[in-house]
């Protein structure tokens, strides 16, 4: 598993995808942060990344989807999957290889953002003025919002082919977890269940742990969403071997 995980990352790397997102990444938290005038942290007159970790789920909407598109879709379109799963390595193993490689990426471009943190820390008055917790937990709540994104992510693409599809059934999944059971909460069939629907969305969950506060619910919905699709496209592949 080690090996394969190392492949994984590797391929990331040697090809532009493990920069282009990270550039990605960094170009549009920048811009949203630093030049939109009126709304950059320039401007606010206090020291605060709220702004960032607002922006950031829906940038990883875009970019998580984009990374895990080749996971599977691109090994059953080369016909290498096969070759893959008679390898002595447990489909699990393949299946985690591929999830932690993709995640590694996405924690990866996280990295530099850490620059945000130092700059407005020292530009503070006096310094150091800054809720270093509610970062702190922002940034957990970013990871653990991100894993989610890319077992969605391997699992989509675990279903497709083709990579545009795997990457568009893996946004269309994301979006709906993100947005979709806030949407479906405020329908007025819904409203005796709504805080149950809501619940059942990321938002909540993810916003919940940016607080700083870390509740067990919140780490228990974001274990078991994880352990849903991975288990999903450990299906998927065994249907494939039937």
């Amino acid at each position: 598993m080690i090996a394969l995980l190392k492949k994984e990352i590797n391929l990331f790397f040697s090809s532009v995808t493990g920069y282009l997102v990270v550039i990605l990444f960094l170009i549009v938290n920048s811009v949203f942060l630093w030049l939109i005038p009126g709304d950059n942290f320039l401007e606010w007159g206090y020291a605060d990344l709220t702004r960032m970790f607002e922006n950031a789920p829906y940038v990883f909407l875009l970019l998580i989807p984009a990374i895990t598109m080749r996971s599977f879709a691109d090994e059953k379109n080369t016909g290498t999957l096969e070759t893959l799963i008679t390898k002595p390595i447990s489909e699990t193993q393949i299946i985690l290889a591929k999830y932690l490689a993709a995640l590694a990426l996405v924690i990866f471009a996280l990295f530099p953002t850490l620059i945000y943190y130092y700059t407005l820390y020292q530009l503070g008055n006096p310094v150091g003025n800054i809720d270093s917790a509610a970062v702190a937990g922002s940034y957990l709540g970013l990871v653990l919002l991100a894993s989610v994104y890319v077992a969605i992510g391997v699992f989509a693409s675990s279903l497709a082919e083709n990579q545009i599809v795997s990457m568009l059934i893996a946004f269309a999944l994301c979006l709906f977890v993100s947005e979709g059971f806030q949407m479906l909460a405020g329908l007025k069939l819904f409203q005796n269940m709504n805080l149950l629907i809501t619940n059942l969305g990321i938002r909540s969950h993810y916003i919940s742990i940016s607080r700083g506060v870390i509740d067990t619910r919140d780490l228990v919905y974001f274990i078991s969403a994880n352990v849903i699709f991975l288990l999903g496209t450990k299906t998927m592949l065994q249907k494939r071997n039937w």
